[in-house]
């Protein structure tokens, strides 16, 4: 490692060293720390959908479909503006600081929900919840990219943003309990539910020690010893464990270091220099997040209103579709570092929004039941979680060091805004209306969009599998 010359100029091998290393605990603990915050959205997420028949029926609150959907699209309001101010922050401020201020803001925010009296207050509480998860997911999908090598790169992001139905399999369950009638008072059950967010959020708090700064994004703002000092004791950790390095040199990034991040920077590199790119992100964002969030958020409403199912008992109908969603980046996500990005991001996108159109069809023509509806959505989010968790990781893959964080918000931001906070008060007023034509055609409109981003990807997108984030995007303060 050269030393940082008067200029600024900064000579580095600390991007080739992180890729070259082999898999090992350092490793592990990353995927344990950012996947347990991943569960933990998962969690909120199934809550608020296995929740909403309790919500309907709590002598409090009592929702209708449509504020049910709407209390949700606060939750999705949030994440857009929580992502986009503390993405930013977190390219400026770094990755690890704003884990931890994204994360308190979650605690308070999830606990201070547990105790709403009313509409309006259970929006706003939702609305700031969102904001703390909207943070979490710059900050985390920044950090898997530069702290995980580029040969595994892919799995190990769809494995992690997967964990999300974790946290899924927890909340239904928990829910299935905590709202039996035989347990816990009507008014009670929901609130307890949403008390688990906030203390596990405590515990997330303390494993979020275990991860370092970025050293890339360290060595980007001229501080050079700190991230040489990360990137050895990683190192000595794995030849501790009998590891040898190939001696030979490894390739050197050259850098001017920077402490600042423009506005007019940014949307100069999304929206003109990578427009391409950025146009495929935003496809692949929105389209996802429509199809997801739409039907995610009115499922436990379709089982009550359309198959009868007592609120109490949605849960168990959440279990197999989270069991679904959990399997398909863990089985799929070797194929996205092998077979390669474009083709299976295509590919898992295509067949995602063939099969709901055939499952729109056969809801329409009713010939499913609750049984049937659920292994429908399983085999369908078995492949569509792996294409949901591939957004991610094209917008954190392809855009410059210096701008990663603010480009996943934007987008995520954008993506979100078009396509997820609509969605579910579109969905709940369609469920209102109580016809099976017309919410059908709201799953036609979810598979048309993950059909049109299959073939934006196939043409225009980045084959960036095992290759160093600083190959598959130049940063802007590299030096010739």
């Amino acid at each position: 490692m050269a030393a940082t010359t008067m200029d600024r100029i900064i000579e580095t091998d600390i991007p080739a060293r992180l890729d070259r290393l082999p898999w090992g605990r350092f490793h592990t603990l990353v995927v344990i720390a950012l996947g347990i915050t991943w569960a933990l959205d998962g969690l909120e997420v199934t809550l608020a959908g296995t929740l909403a028949g309790a919500l309907k029926q709590s002598p409090v609150l009592q929702f209708s479909n449509t504020q049910i959907g709407l209390a949700s699209s606060a939750y999705l309001a949030g994440a857009v503006l929580g992502g986009l101010g503390f993405g930013w922050l977190t390219d400026i401020l770094g990755r690890r600081k704003l884990f931890f201020i994204t994360l308190a803001l979650y605690i308070a925010a999830t606990g201070a929900t547990a105790f709403s009296w009313d509409f309006w207050s259970f929006v706003f509480f939702r609305f700031l919840t969102g904001a703390g998860i909207g943070g979490e997911y710059t900050a985390i999908n920044s950090t898997i990219q530069e702290l995980i090598p580029a040969r595994v790169r892919g799995r190990t992001d769809l494995a992690i943003n997967g964990c999300f139905w974790l946290g899924a399999l927890f909340g239904a369950g928990g829910a299935t309990v905590l709202l039996d009638p035989a347990l816990f008072e009507p008014d009670h059950g929901w609130r307890l539910a949403f008390l688990i967010g906030a203390v596990l959020g405590l515990f997330i708090l303390l494993m979020r020690f275990w991860i370092p700064e970025s050293p890339r994004w360290l060595v980007l703002h001229g501080r050079v010893d700190e991230a040489r000092k990360i990137v050895e004791a990683i190192e000595k950790s794995v030849t501790d464990r009998g590891h040898r390095f190939d001696p030979a040199p490894v390739p050197m990034l050259k850098l001017r270091a920077r402490e600042r991040l423009r506005v007019r920077e940014v949307v100069h590199v999304l929206f003109d220099l990578h427009r391409r790119r950025a146009i495929v992100g935003l496809v692949l964002m929105a389209a996802q997040a429509f199809f997801y969030n739409a039907i995610f958020f009115t499922y436990a409403l379709v089982l009550t209103d359309f198959y009868g199912v007592p609120s109490g008992n949605v849960g168990q109908y959440i279990v197999p579709f989270a069991l679904g969603n959990l399997l398909g980046p863990l089985i799929l996500g070797p194929l996205f570092d092998s077979v390669g990005r474009r083709i299976m991001i295509a590919l898992t996108y295509a067949v995602s929004g063939a099969l709901l159109a055939v499952t729109g069809w056969l809801f329409w023509a009713g010939y499913l039941d609750a049984t049937t509806q659920t292994i429908a959505w399983s085999v369908i989010f078995f492949v569509a979680s792996a294409a949901a968790s591939s957004a991610y990781l094209t917008v954190s893959e392809t855009f410059p060091l210096e701008l990663r964080a603010v480009a996943i918000a934007v987008f995520y931001a954008i993506g979100t805004g078009i396509g997820g906070v609509a969605g579910p008060a579109i969905f709940g007023a369609l469920i209102d209306t109580g016809s099976r034509s017309h919410l059908a055609v709201g799953y036609i409109v979810g598979a048309v969009l993950m059909l049109g981003a299959a073939l934006m990807q196939w043409r225009w997108g980045v084959a960036a599998e095992r290759r160093s984030l600083e190959s598959v995007c130049r940063p802007l303060a590299a030096v010739d």
